[in-house]
């Protein structure tokens, strides 16, 4: 009993905390079509910028849209300041401070790229929308902090390697991440424009799954801990598309035994159909799909079960309909 009131309990918190379904009411149209009306405006001025993105808006939470939108849509990611900040933050990891101090440095360096020639790369996507909200007398925070990605994927906390933003809207605050949101690198040397509305005002608990502050307030949500990040599934922006938060198993890496039976458990915050639900792995460029049992998807929980049957190492996929949303390592050995 002790154990259901906990989960209740959790369930709750996940429905309580600051999302964009807080505005669900609002027709973001008229904020998308704003910023669609002032696609390849410069940086030269972003007092007009601003203006022109807010003054015939009504709320806060619209003309923050369109400078969200905007700034997503119309910076593009730097592949050569992200590569340069990646390999200094290796040179340097024994070494924060002197990093840190490199790293101030340089962000005078990328600033005037990105307002003379619109690319940037995280630090830069933060500032911009900070700066434009400020001009808007809308409070919004430039929040530093580790980012967990298929490049990065973070196991200790040491060097902050991503920046996001904290917006406050209604006397609440929301978390974004425009740089995400943006797009995405391919082979570490092109970006590719793909805009991803899943990092505008997310859910706290699902933000937290693959960021980390370096300052715990800003997780927005008191029973997340560092612990928790660093050990969690890997999760892709699909998933943040698809709003789907895993709850089960709570690890990326885990142990288990031929013919034990595992549960996975996802939290969903839109309509799934379980008929686009698999588990898969690959070998090599082919998918080979799991026999997954016992699928279910009731009261915004999508669970099912599996028990592997041969001892070894598995790479282990949740796809919804086209998309990888999660990843798991298994290490299994016999009973």
């Amino acid at each position: 009993m002790k154990n259901r009131c906990i989960y209740i309990a959790f369930l709750i918190s996940i429905t309580t905390i600051a999302q964009v379904s807080d505005f669900k009411n609002i027709d973001f149209t008229i904020a998308n079509n704003t910023a669609k009306l002032q696609e390849g405006a410069g940086l030269e001025n972003l007092p007009v910028l601003a203006y022109n993105l807010t003054h015939n808006l009504k709320t806060d939470v619209e003309k923050f849209r369109a400078i969200y939108t905007w700034v997503c849509t119309n910076i593009k990611g730097d592949a050569n300041q992200d590569n340069k900040v990646t390999k200094k933050r290796k040179k340097l990891k024994n070494d924060s401070l002197a990093y840190l101090k490199w790293n101030n440095s340089y962000k005078k360096i990328a600033f005037k790229k990105l307002l003379k020639k619109q690319k940037t790369m995280c630090t830069g996507y933060a500032y911009l929308i900070k700066e434009l909200c400020f001009i808007a007398n809308i409070e919004c925070k430039i929040i530093n902090g580790y980012g967990r990605s298929t490049e990065a994927n973070v196991l200790d906390l040491e060097l902050i390697n991503h920046s996001w933003n904290a917006v406050k809207l209604n006397n609440k605050w929301y978390l974004c991440d425009a740089t995400w949101s943006s797009g995405y690198m391919i082979n570490y040397s092109r970006f590719v424009q793909d805009y991803n509305d899943g990092y505008f005002l997310t859910n706290p608990i699902l933000f937290a799954k693959n960021h980390y502050p370096s300052q715990k307030k800003w997780l927005l949500d008191s029973t997340l801990i560092a612990s928790k990040f660093k050990a969690s599934p890997l999760v892709y922006g699909d998933t943040f598309t698809h709003k789907i938060i895993p709850l089960l198993p709570e690890e990326m890496k885990i142990n288990s035994e031929v013919y034990q039976e595992i549960e996975f458990r996802f939290k969903t915050l839109k309509k799934i159909s379980t008929d686009k639900v698999k588990l898969i792995q690959y070998s090599g460029l082919l998918e080979k799909p799991f026999k997954i049992y016992a699928l279910k998807n009731e009261n915004g929980i999508l669970s099912f079960r599996y028990q592997f049957k041969q001892k070894g190492n598995y790479d282990v996929h949740l796809k919804l309909e086209e998309d990888i949303v999660a990843t798991y390592i298994f290490e299994i050995t016999k009973n």
